[in-house]
């Protein structure tokens, strides 16, 4: 992992999302500290992730998610080259390892 993100304020962070215990208590936080903007790019990233996993081609993800190739392009580094995080989510929103 990237240690400039290992600082106090994101280890507040981290332990702030840990801490939520449903959906409505997600959005409430999500709500609060991210741009509505900032909240759709990270959901579209997280759809973008999933497809790429399920193998569906960059045309058709750009289609249905509506992100640019650059998007796709950087999911597709990150799942991988990256540092698992995408892996370790998409493995528990299936319920199974990959």
């Amino acid at each position: 992992m990237n240690s400039k993100l290992r600082t106090k304020e994101t280890a507040m962070l981290c332990q702030a999302f840990l801490s939520l215990e449903s959906e409505e208590e997600c959005l409430a936080f999500f709500e609060d500290i991210l741009t509505v903007q900032e909240m759709q790019s990270i959901a579209q990233r997280l759809s973008v992730a999933r497809m790429l996993d399920q193998g569906q081609t960059y045309d058709d993800i750009a289609r249905i998610t509506g992100a640019s190739s650059a998007t796709i392009s950087r999911v597709k580094r990150a799942l991988s080259f990256g540092a698992d995080g995408y892996r370790v989510v998409l493995d528990k929103l299936h319920g199974s390892p990959h």
